[in-house]
């Protein structure tokens, strides 16, 4: 991720401080109650791809697509807000998530393989 991600990431907190801001819901935004709603709006993307074959985009079809757009925007929006609350850099804890996943999964020992890291062979 660039700098510009990260003043993206910024631009995107500042817009939502002020959505909320404006309707005087920050009493609402506790970290728990972010993360149910973080929660329920994942679902409420999932449920777009529930009974496809793949889950391909092919699948969806115009209409279908904007509204998974909509819930990925919502999925997005909460944990933007989340993050606001619990003073987390979210570009900051990508760049450390991935140094993770980087030490988990091996280029060269899981390329073309999706099993979880627990069942490589070290």
């Amino acid at each position: 991720m660039t700098n510009a991600a990260a003043s993206d990431l910024a631009r995107l907190r500042a817009l939502v401080r002020t959505f909320v801001d404006e309707r005087d819901w920050d009493q609402f935004h506790t970290p728990k109650n972010l993360a149910c709603a973080l929660s329920v709006e994942a679902a409420e993307l999932l449920e777009h791809f529930q009974w496809l074959q793949h889950g391909r985009i092919e699948e969806l079809g115009a209409d279908k697509l904007v509204q998974v757009r909509h819930e990925m925007a919502d999925v997005l929006v909460y944990l933007v807000r989340l993050a606001d609350k619990l003073e987390v850099d979210l570009f900051a804890a990508v760049q450390e998530k991935m140094v993770l996943n980087r030490e988990k999964y091996p280029a060269e020992q899981v390329r073309g393989d999706a099993r979880k890291y627990h069942e490589y062979k070290k």
